[in-house]
């Protein structure tokens, strides 16, 4: 389910990519929320409208909407200049910007070990950047930053945790709509009926993916399905290649491994303290 649920945000991802060379990153984002709010309607129904329109902590339920919107608009925009590939690597340091922002945002305590990991996944990203051919532009710089977004995002989804999926996904369409609502009429373009299935098409299959990747996580723990979601990278780079004829860059390569080892040093890093916490727990 895993592995299932991370092919179909590539998937959308390439469809993302193809879009918008043609259509504004606000006019996806209007048709790929509304087709999203169809597929959400049944659960909607069934979580009752008083507990999605009364979320508990509203300000921070704002917030959350916020960086959600910002995030995707950032990847959209950005994979629109750059090769899938690169996008992904950068989005890949998502969960390092996690353990780095976790100790001030959420008061938990990060080790020297998680630490070294943090700034040679970092390092990873510059590697991936190419700073020796001057690639540090605004498009590689908005991918940064929508990495942070989305990290921020799962910082926040995290001390929103009391609040249910449906209601969290629910919000973060509607954001994702009120922001291609107001942007999409400056630069519309009328979508010919085969791209506005596509348009439609993206918010069905993210959803489908955001199911698959719950499923995963109630079937097995996250120590066991967690890992597979780096090979979103390899997917990219295959995807990318045949739909656009993308090749990464032997930087790309080096920096996207340094990432992803980083990364699951750190999560693996982060079980082990679990699993030591819960040993010593008299309880």
């Amino acid at each position: 389910m895993m592995l299932v649920g991370i092919f179909l945000f590539v998937c959308n991802d390439v469809m993302g990519k193809w879009l918008v060379a043609t259509y504004s990153v606000g006019q996806v984002l209007l048709i790929r929320s509304l087709f999203a709010l169809v597929l959400l309607a049944p659960m909607i129904r069934r979580e009752g409208l008083r507990p999605i329109l009364n979320p508990p902590r509203p300000g921070l339920q704002l917030l959350r909407i916020v960086f959600s919107t910002l995030e995707v608009a950032a990847f959209y925009w950005a994979v629109a200049y750059l090769p899938l590939a690169d996008v992904v690597t950068f989005y890949l340091s998502g969960p390092i910007w996690v353990t780095a922002l976790a100790g001030p945002l959420l008061g938990e305590k990060v080790g020297w070990r998680r630490w070294t990991a943090v700034l040679v996944g970092f390092a990873g990203v510059v590697i991936a950047m190419r700073p020796s051919q001057a690639a540090f532009g605004l498009p590689a710089l908005t991918a940064v930053a929508g990495s942070l977004l989305f990290a921020l995002l799962m910082i926040t989804t995290r001390r929103l945790r009391q609040t249910s999926g449906v209601t969290l996904v629910t919000w973060q369409v509607l954001g994702a709509l009120a922001f291609g609502a107001v942007a999409a009429p400056f630069h519309w373009v009328t979508p010919t009926p085969k791209d506005f299935l596509l348009l439609g098409m993206l918010g069905v299959v993210a959803t489908v993916a955001h199911i698959c990747v719950n499923r995963a996580l109630a079937l097995a723990s996250a120590a066991v399905v967690v890992p597979y979601q780096y090979t979103q990278i390899a997917w990219a780079v295959l995807l990318g290649w045949l739909v656009f004829g993308d090749l990464p860059e032997a930087a790309v390569f080096a920096g996207s491994a340094v990432i992803v080892a980083a990364g699951l040093y750190i999560f693996l890093r982060e079980q082990a303290l679990a699993r030591k916490a819960a040993a010593q727990d008299p309880s």
